[in-house]
Order: structure tokens, then sequence, then C-alpha cells
């Protein structure tokens, strides 16, 4: 039993331990709807251990408007630049210092800012012997409308929110006025049987029986 006891005890340090070699790194959606005038952000996560061996990491950014070609909007190779297009003067750089996250921020959005954007993340790993290279990308199709649209599904439940709450008030109600009722009648009956009691003569009431010593 002692060794089983000293190994679950030394359980959280392991899981802390572990938690400081392990990179915690989710990969989140990307915001696809946005109002125009408004600022957005096109998130892009590419995870990566941090106990890799050294390694450099370009970004690039692409906008493409439907039926046109790609256009390199954004470049990061160790300093964030901004490529000359509609969107120059309006992007700004939201990479981690990990460059696990290499986002991009639009600011001021334009209807014609609709379009698919591309993050294209290449890391090149450098071991002792070779480089090794990897490259993956994501793709963000972003909409901009002109004022905010109603999302129909919350729309459906903020109904049903207030439906329900409707509902339970009055159930509430109800039983408010049921308690209230049966309260009332048991209070009613109490007083009259204390009345029929108090109108019996003192001679004909039970008195308690008086127990024999022996």
């Amino acid at each position: 039993m002692a060794p089983a006891k000293t190994l679950f005890s030394s359980l959280p340090l392991l899981v802390v331990m572990a938690q400081a070699c392990w990179s915690v790194c989710v990969e989140v959606a990307s915001e696809d709807r946005a109002v125009m005038d408004s600022n957005t952000t096109l998130t892009c996560i590419s995870c990566m251990r941090r106990e890799e061996v050294k390694s450099e990491t370009y970004v690039k950014w692409f906008y493409n408007a439907d039926n046109n070609d790609s256009t390199l909007i954004f470049v990061y190779d160790g300093t964030p630049q901004e490529q000359k297009s509609h969107l120059s003067g309006r992007l700004q750089w939201k990479g981690s210092k990990d460059l696990q996250e290499v986002s991009l921020g639009i600011n001021n959005l334009k209807l014609n800012d609709t379009g698919t954007y591309t993050c294209q993340v290449t890391r090149h790993l450098n071991f002792d012997v070779h480089q090794h290279s990897i490259t993956t990308t994501l793709k963000v199709h972003l909409v901009v409308t002109e004022n905010v649209e109603e999302d129909f599904t919350a729309v459906v439940s903020e109904i049903m929110m207030y439906i329900l709450l409707v509902f339970l008030t009055i159930w509430l109600l109800i039983e408010m006025v049921y308690c209230y009722k049966k309260i009332s009648k048991a209070d009613d009956m109490a007083q009259d049987t204390a009345k029929d009691y108090l109108a019996i003569p003192s001679e004909n009431k039970e008195t308690p029986a008086v127990p024999v010593g022996e």
C-alpha cells in the first residue's frame, strides 16, 4: 500500500511537470461575419511543440475575391510587413510571441473586403544534418454586411426564453394562490373545531385519564 500511496501523492507534481513540458495550444475557428466600418480578426492558429528544434517561421496572408486571383496582402518573416492592396493601412499583425497564433486584424471594414482569406504558415526546422520544412494553410471566408444580421437561432432561443419565463411566472402565481387557499381552509377548519369544542358543556368534555399509582 505504501508504494501506491506514494505514487498517487506524486500525481499532482507529475501533472505540473507535464504541463510545463507541453504547450497548451487550441485551434479555434475564425470570425466569418462582420459589419461595415467595424474591426475584425482573422484567426489563424498553427500549433507546434515548444521543445521542437530551432525553427524559422514565415507567414503569408492572401486575399481572394470571388472568381479573382489571390493577392498577397501581408507577410511575416521576422517582422510584420503589409503588402500593397486595397487593404493597405488597415491591417494589423496579431501574432503571438511563440508564433503559434499568426492572426491578422482588419480595421474599418468595407463591403469589398468580403472574400476568402488564406493563412499560409511555413516552418523550417533546423536539424543537425538537414532542414525540414512544413507548410500549413487555413482559409477564412469573410462576409461584410451593412447592418447587423440577426441570427435566426438566437431569435428563436430568445423567444422561447420569454415564453418559458411567462409560463413559470403563471405557474408560480397559481401555486401561490393554491397554497394560500389551502392554508386558509385549514385555518377555518381549525377555528370551527375550536368553536365546536368550546360549545360542548364542560361535563361532557373528555377528561384525560389519571394514572393509578401502585
